[in-house]
């Protein structure tokens, strides 16, 4: 079988056609779990945050946590989109479409989060009309916005060249609504080199500019928690161990997506496991870098036992945080490092377990850090305890689900796979080179 630039166009635009019974299914359940979230949303709306399980001492929840979670995905997705890009890597080609809506559909929902931790969402606009500009409350609100409009158009740029394909290609054989949405944003795209030029030149400085945005977003969330005088946050490695973090759970998280596209839209031939041995590559890279930073983190505050930094490493290695933080070690961050450097675990299925693994420790993470920080008291009292309740499961259920079906919906939007960069980096000829590659060892073991 020989793939061609032909056979990756029929692919891109046949995979936007197809509605399988899987697919339906899917939509109509994560919509069903949004609906309850919706109604959990408004019944909190009604009661005030009293429906949950947050109180005065414990002002931050799984809200808040879910939002660092997802913020952190959405700058994975950045990386390895944008990143790549700077560093011509040419394998990132099928790979940096799922990247890119994974950034916006997450940026969305983190921002959803925040709606979901306020009493009073209406009084949101506050922070920009009266917030004070020493507070990294409000920068972070100015950089989320920044870097929600920058990945728009990022995402925007790139994907333009695929709606004129299919414009041209399918675009009488869809519905309405599709039909007018790739009309209008495909613009007047023919592919005239002068188009072409100025499109390579807008995502260039776009790339340039969406990567320290990006960075930057991250260090402001985690200065959120740094520039208090609260252990553990009181840190000034916080920034770049989050920045690290976000990379770790963020390439965990597209490498899922590629996996569920590759089978859902059959794209075998065009995400190879080369492709998920690169992103295991970059996950096993991320992974020691966190395990690094947690090593030097545990033993700097064993080797003092100091004041709050001892209270808090005792609740994590012995106390109520122990169960959360030694899961984390072990299955969020030993056993993918230790799937990825294994032989005969590097396989698109080894890959495949490290990424889920890896996201799952990375929420573990970021929950005894917001609400580990949180517990340890300011005064001499006993450490609040905090348990989410039904509404705050719900509500978390159904942003969690919103985050899918905007993939979802995206992926019926347009190609999934970028049919230009695949050209333009010649990723079509390797991944007929890995075909070839393949039937040779298949043939060399029978």
């Amino acid at each position: 079988m020989t793939y061609s630039t032909e056979s990756l166009e029929r692919a891109t635009v046949e995979a936007m056609q197809r509605f399988s019974k899987r697919y339906i299914i899917s939509f109509i359940v994560l919509s069903a779990f949004v609906v309850a979230g919706l109604v959990a949303y408004v019944n909190q709306l009604q009661n005030g945050l009293v429906e949950t399980g947050m109180r005065d001492r414990i002002t931050w929840g799984l809200y808040i946590v879910m939002f660092v979670f997802f913020i952190g995905a959405s700058m994975g997705g950045t990386f390895v989109s944008a990143a790549l890009r700077l560093a011509d890597m040419g394998w990132r080609a099928p790979i940096s479409r799922g990247a890119e809506y994974i950034t916006v559909s997450a940026l969305f929902t983190a921002s959803l989060f925040i709606f979901a931790d306020m009493g009073h969402p209406e009084r949101a606009l506050n922070i920009m009309l009266f917030g004070r500009w020493e507070s990294p409350l409000v920068w972070d609100v100015y950089g989320l916005n920044t870097y929600i409009a920058g990945s728009m158009v990022y995402l925007y740029l790139a994907v333009l060249p695929d709606l004129a394909l299919v414009r041209d290609r399918i675009g009488h054989q869809l519905d309405p609504v599709r039909r007018l949405f790739v009309i209008m944003f495909s613009a007047s795209w023919t592919g005239h080199p002068k188009q072409v030029k100025a499109l390579d030149t807008s995502l260039k400085v776009m790339t340039v500019v969406i990567v320290p945005v990006a960075v930057m977003m991250h260090t402001v969330t985690s200065w959120i928690f740094g520039m208090t005088l609260r252990e553990p946050w009181d840190s000034p490695m916080f920034g770049i161990y989050f920045v690290v973090g976000a990379v770790y759970s963020g390439v965990g998280l597209i490498v899922v997506f590629m996996y569920v596209m590759r089978r859902m839209n059959h794209m075998e031939a065009f995400l190879t496991e080369r492709h998920f041995l690169n992103m295991g590559k970059l996950l096993a890279g991320a992974g020691g870098v966190m395990i690094f930073f947690q090593i030097s983190d545990l033993v700097t505050a064993g080797f003092k036992l100091k004041g709050d930094s001892a209270l808090n490493l005792y609740q994590l290695a012995d106390g109520d945080m122990a169960p959360i933080f030694w899961t984390y070690i072990w299955v969020g961050l030993m056993i993918p490092l230790a799937l990825m450097l294994l032989p005969w675990t590097r396989t698109i299925w080894g890959v495949l377990i490290a990424s889920i693994l890896a996201n799952v420790g990375m929420m573990l993470e970021r929950y005894f850090i917001v609400v580990g920080g949180l517990r340890l008291p300011l005064n001499p009292y006993h450490s609040p305890n905090y348990m989410p309740t039904i509404t705050e499961l719900t509500i978390v259920l159904g942003l969690c689900s919103m985050f899918v079906l905007v993939l979802m919906i995206m992926m019926k939007l347009a190609p999934a796979i970028s049919v230009q960069e695949m050209i333009e980096t010649g990723e079509i000829e390797a991944v007929q080179q890995d075909l070839i590659d393949s039937n040779e060892a298949e043939g060399a073991i029978a």
